[in-house]
């Protein structure tokens, strides 16, 4: 029996993948949206090359992961009859990382995170009806929390249904903690919400580079339209993928809902930037909290360009409002249940910046060995 695994050609889904793998000794069924089974294999193995050497993960494809090549929003995933009872009689959990953050666009949104979720719910009950599912992990986000400002939010506190919602992302995901909850009365389950999920404490190499690019660009300027002692909720990635992997393994976990986030914790503006500032033997950045609009009004203007700064002003546009809600999202539950705390993103945050600069926002994925037997094509 194995863990069904969604995402797991993705960042955080990756980062789990490794972490069930190498640290619980689990088995995986994974989906993997591929023409054939080389094609998957190839995927799988740029997704975790960031985390295992190729004799490592060639060893687990052949004896602990279960590849299915299937597409997540197609009907029973796009499998043939025999694939799909097969992945249903050999799935004793589940946990769900795959999700469109394309936060600009609803049909994607609609199409991945409602669609895609409402067939691993499908499964999931096949599975339940079968055998018995032993639990469901829904990797869900703290954007479903809606417009907030200036708060501290808790883990019930979280949703209320009619407070607005910054944009297709956090609505959908908020509707798929919902059916969630509806389709599976009776299964153990367990809802993730990580907060702004920004690099690896261990390493400075990453894979991710959308935020890090939003990030790049604000670091790069002498001004910011933030108020310094407003605080901004970033988690380092191992330490979701951890919390995720060990609160899905635990027999009995606290709570069915947990916060990954570095909550009270959070560094304000001004300890990031002068932490970063240092790193770099610079000056820190002057705080002018109201050239907020008119920064925005450049910073959509921007967008509308080509080349690098076009690109990072778009992505900042997108997660402009998650920079200036000075709101932090409490995870006293995981911190107690794991006995550990995040690690400050101005303790990694200059190495994954100069990575990403030095390598123009690129990672260098290793081909599949040539010399390999039975390898992908």
């Amino acid at each position: 029996m194995a863990i069904f695994l969604t995402g797991s050609t993705g960042y955080i889904g990756a980062h789990v993948a490794a972490n069930l793998l190498e640290g619980h000794g689990a088995s995986l069924n994974v989906l993997v949206r591929a023409s054939d089974p080389q094609e998957a294999q190839l995927r799988l193995w740029r997704a975790l090359q960031l985390h295992l050497e190729f004799p490592h993960f060639y060893e687990f494809l052949q004896t602990k992961v279960r590849i299915f090549c299937g597409d997540l929003t197609a009907p029973g995933f796009g499998l043939g009859r025999d694939e799909y009872d097969r992945l249903v009689h050999t799935t004793d959990s589940v946990i769900h990382c795959a999700a469109s953050l394309n936060r600009k666009s609803e049909k994607s949104c609609l199409n991945v995170n409602l669609r895609g979720t409402l067939e691993v719910l499908t499964l999931a009950r096949h599975a339940e009806h079968y055998h018995g599912l032993r639990r469901f992990s829904e990797v869900s986000t703290v954007a479903v929390a809606g417009k907030r400002s200036n708060e501290v939010v808790t883990e019930d506190r979280s949703i209320e249904w009619d407070r607005s919602d910054y944009d297709p992302y956090a609505r959908t995901k908020k509707f798929c903690e919902h059916m969630t909850r509806v389709l599976l009365p009776d299964t153990p389950k367990t809802i993730f919400r990580p907060s702004i999920v920004l690099g690896d404490s261990r390493h400075a190499e990453t894979t991710q580079f959308d935020m890090v690019k939003a990030f790049v660009f604000l670091a790069g300027l002498p001004v910011l339209p933030f108020r310094p002692t407003d605080k901004i909720d970033i988690v380092n990635v191992d330490f979701v993928a951890d919390a995720i992997a060990t609160l899905h393994q635990k027999e009995q976990p606290q709570y069915d809902t947990y916060h990954l986030s570095s909550g009270n914790r959070s560094q304000t503006f001004r300890e990031l930037t002068t932490a970063l500032a240092a790193a770099q033997q610079k000056r820190s950045p002057i705080f002018l909290p109201f050239a907020e609009k008119p920064f925005a009004g450049s910073v959509s203007f921007l967008a509308n360009r080509k080349g690098p700064t076009g690109h990072g002003a778009s992505l900042l546009k997108v997660f402009m409002p998650y920079l200036v809600w000075n709101t932090v999202f409490d995870n006293t539950r995981v911190t107690s249940e794991l006995g550990r705390k995040p690690v400050p993103f101005s303790q990694y945050s200059f190495p994954l910046l100069k990575f990403s600069r030095e390598n123009n926002f690129q990672y260098n994925y290793e081909p599949w060995p040539a010399a390999r037997g039975g390898s992908a094509a």
